[in-house]
């Protein structure tokens, strides 16, 4: 496939992508898909397109999220119209009828490079966006907790009691449970913060306690352990009632990955999905068949 080839097709294929009005949702049509792939006959796409679709459902993926049935009015010349079935597809549906065509196909090898590149570019986005979300509530967390161990040491508690205070309060926050106890029942490593497994919810919740003792105990000019612990202990109770009355217990969430495993996957995705839009074109002409689709990563360091 040369350099030419790709080009055109990359531009035949952007020019498929649809949009829903006043949004930026994308979506394909099938009757489309159809032509710039090669498929003469709708009957012969539609083999393709139940192919892609047991993929689908084998990979775990509701179908109709993905593969909508719909109808449209077509131009049948002299100002009249019928209608036709169609499909609307999704990225991932168009990435899986390319999968399961004929790799032969110039359109066809070019759409599976073409749609797995789309589809690992969205992947990422969504994965970076929830590590983002995780990762501000981590170091919010961390501010909030630095700052009440500074507040609580100029009140004449010390590093231990610090860590009583915050023992209690995690205690109080988890319906019993201690830090040790929730690390154990998350399969949490003993010298890792229990918080760096914990979803974004529970992280916000242990700040949202942190920040009111924090305030509190400046505000009242809280002095010594007891009366820090019972700000603290009182502050984890209000937090862990209000994620009650909308259905949430905290020590009944499972963990969430590791955040330091999920930094790095991300920073090597980024790399490896960089490496394939580099250079992804000069792979296709070199080795023109689906291996490339089928297991991309390999390709890259």
């Amino acid at each position: 496939m040369n350099k030419n080839t790709i080009t055109k097709l990359k531009s035949s294929f952007d020019a498929l992508q649809q949009m829903v009005k006043d949004s930026d949702v994308e979506f394909w049509y099938a009757r489309d898909l159809q032509q710039i792939l090669g498929y003469a006959q709708w009957r012969n796409f539609l083999e393709v397109v139940e192919k892609a679709k047991k993929s689908c459902k084998t990979a775990g993926a509701v179908v109709q999220n993905h593969f909508a049935d719909v109808s449209k009015m077509v131009d049948i010349g002299s100002g009249a119209e019928r209608s036709i079935d169609d499909i609307v597809l999704t990225r991932y549906a168009c990435y899986l009828i390319a999968q399961n065509g004929d790799p032969r196909k110039e359109p066809i090898a070019f759409a599976q490079t073409y749609f797995a590149l789309q589809t690992r570019k969205q992947e990422l986005i969504e994965e970076r966006l929830r590590l983002h979300d995780r990762l501000q509530a981590r170091r919010k967390l961390t501010e909030s907790e630095m700052e009440l161990s500074k507040n609580i040491y100029e009140r004449g508690v010390d590093n231990q009691g610090f860590g009583r205070i915050r023992f209690k309060g995690d205690a109080t926050l988890f319906g019993g449970h201690t830090t040790q106890s929730m690390k154990k029942k998350l399969e949490v490593s003993g010298n890792r913060p229990l918080a760096d497994f914990l979803p974004t919810v529970t992280i916000a919740a242990k700040n949202l306690a942190a920040e009111i003792t924090n305030h509190n105990v400046k505000e009242n000019d809280l002095q010594g352990e007891s009366a820090i612990t019972g700000e603290h202990v009182q502050n984890n109770t209000s937090v862990r009632t209000m994620l009650g009355e909308r259905g949430i217990k905290p020590e009944e969430l499972p963990p969430e990955e590791d955040l330091k495993k999920l930094e790095r996957r991300v920073k090597s995705s980024e790399k490896k999905v960089s490496c394939l839009i580099k250079g992804g074109s000069r792979r296709v002409n070199k080795e023109y068949n689906s291996s490339f689709v089928q297991a991309p990563y390999r390709h890259c360091g």
